[in-house]
């Protein structure tokens, strides 16, 4: 037997939880309530080793849960019932820090682990919802629909995020990301459909039939390391595709007033066919053998450097030293090269535009951006030169090579203070931008390729580009992309254009005229 399962999930929290679930099985006068318990003894305890790799503190939060589970079943007193409950929402909140610290040390990258991420985060709400049940807590809802939607949270916004994101481990592509977005979504749109709104309840279920669909397909397609686990998993998987067939209907039910499954039914047959199907076939299946992440940690440097710079009076020419260690320069035109080389040479004139959608927040980002200093952009369109110095920064006090800071001022306001260095990696030269904040750092790594005579500067690429935020030891990549397009309109004349994404949806764009100062006089 021990053959047929990963090593790691043999372990005493294993065994005691399956022994503590028979113990409740012959505790308890409702058997449906069985269904929330076995998740809460067996699937998330060995869902828990797969992910994580475990340490004596989490060994202690995992027994503490599994025997909060157990004494609620014992204990019937009110102050009993209250004690043991918030035991099990003190777990519960463990295991959702425990998916926020995953998450802070990697950010908006690999959909499969930020699968993972969310399904732990999401179990403490399904743990405040059992709180709420057990305490007879009046939230304007049946006792019913409190027990509901803890389960829910249990099952559909625990288990089925992890699974994914197991499966997104050996299988990753577009279709994947769509499904991993409705289903850490769908599990708040149900909840708050059931809550408040049913024809909510009735679109996030259509999502979750996508999403599920879509999976279905997608374990088809992947290549398991055995034919047994991969039975397992994707007949986990199918049988999700036939009982979110009747969520749907009972959504319609609810959404619409035409009932053809009802809450007894959803009780006995869905339930138990989550519970069986879905969740031990699926719990069995990635037992086999759990798939290692792909993600690796960033090894390039990081500036050091918090809150206020402070440079000192010693200026250099360019940006860069030698723009041939990023990018072939003997097919850039001169000024290009010139300008990164002898930038103090150089107007800059810029335009600034936001997009619409994000104009209403432009209030408050200016709140910031005005105190800090920092990525202080005009809100008008409007022409305006940008007059900019630059300035040596100590290496030792930085910590990557050759730092030199660029501080661009509109008038009497720094716009931006960002210092420039580099690094490589795999034989490309990056260049490594630093723009420091309160008590962090946003990186930027910036990889730069020459396209038909123009420079392009990207945040976009395999590997080490992107936009980052450092905040201690953290690294954390932010949803941000930017792109930067340098041409040359004709010798000592530029012009640049520099577009910003939140969420792959541009927000940002700036227009630079870059014109050397002998032209421009």
């Amino acid at each position: 037997m021990k053959g047929f399962l990963s090593p790691n999930i043999y372990s005493s929290i294993t065994l005691g939880g399956m022994g503590l679930f028979v113990t409740c099985s012959f505790l308890t006068d409702e058997p449906y309530l069985l269904m929330l318990t076995f998740a809460q003894l067996v699937f998330i305890p060995v869902m828990l080793q797969m992910i994580l790799d475990i340490k004596k503190l989490h060994v202690f939060f995992i027994w503490l849960g599994m025997l909060s589970i157990v004494l609620l079943h014992v204990f019937t007193s009110d102050i009993e019932q209250l004690v043991s409950s918030s035991l099990y929402f003190i777990f519960t909140v463990f295991v959702a820090l425990c998916g926020l610290y995953r998450f802070l040390n990697r950010g908006f990258v690999n959909w499969a682990e930020i699968s993972i991420d969310i399904g732990m985060m999401y179990l403490f709400i399904g743990g405040g919802w059992l709180f709420i049940y057990q305490n007879g807590i009046d939230m304007g809802f049946s006792p019913l629909i409190n027990w509901l939607t803890a389960i829910h949270f249990h099952y559909s916004a625990f288990l089925l995020p992890i699974s994914i994101g197991l499966l997104g481990r050996m299988q990753m592509s577009r279709l994947y990301r769509w499904i991993v977005s409705f289903v850490i979504a769908g599990p708040l749109l149900v909840a708050i459909g059931i809550a408040f709104w049913p024809f909510l309840e009735f679109f996030s279920v259509l999502l979750y039939i996508f999403a599920i669909y879509s999976l279905v397909y997608l374990a088809f397609k992947t290549r398991f390391p055995s034919l047994l686990q991969a039975l397992f998993v994707r007949l986990s998987y199918s049988a999700l595709s036939i009982t979110i067939l009747f969520s749907f209907l009972y959504a319609a039910g609810r959404a619409f007033g035409i009932w053809y499954v009802g809450i007894d039914f959803m009780l006995t047959f869905h339930g138990i066919f989550n519970c069986l199907l879905f969740g031990l076939l699926g719990l069995i299946g990635w037992a086999i053998k759990v798939p290692k992440s792909k993600q690796h940690g960033w090894n390039f440097p990081v500036s050091q450097i918090r809150g206020k710079l402070k440079v000192d009076d010693t200026y250099e020419q360019g940006l860069v030293e030698h723009l041939n260690v990023f990018v072939d320069t003997k097919v850039l035109p001169s000024t290009i090269i010139d300008f990164y080389e002898h930038t103090e040479r150089y107007r800059l004139f810029s335009s600034v535009k936001w997009a619409a959608w994000f104009k209403p927040f432009l209030l408050i980002y200016k709140l910031f951006s005005v105190q800090m200093q920092q990525l202080n952009l005009p809100i008008s369109n409007k022409m305006t030169e940008m007059k900019g110095e630059i300035f040596a920064v100590d290496p030792l006090m930085d910590g990557r090579k050759n730092p030199r800071a660029w501080v661009r001022k509109v008038r009497q306001n720094t716009v931006f203070t960002a210092i420039y260095s580099y690094h490589e990696n795999m034989g490309r030269t990056y260049m490594n931008i630093a723009l420091p904040l309160p008590f962090s750092t946003m990186i930027g790594i910036l990889q730069l390729n020459e396209i038909n005579g123009s420079l392009v500067l990207s945040s976009e690429g395999e590997g080490d580009p992107g936009i980052y935020l450092a905040i201690g030891k953290m690294l954390f990549k932010l949803p941000l992309s930017e792109y930067f397009l340098i041409e040359e309109i004709r010798e000592g004349e530029l012009t640049a254009t520099h577009k910003m994404r939140l969420f792959g949806i541009p927000f940002l764009l700036i227009h630079y005229s870059i014109i050397q100062s002998e032209v421009a006089s």
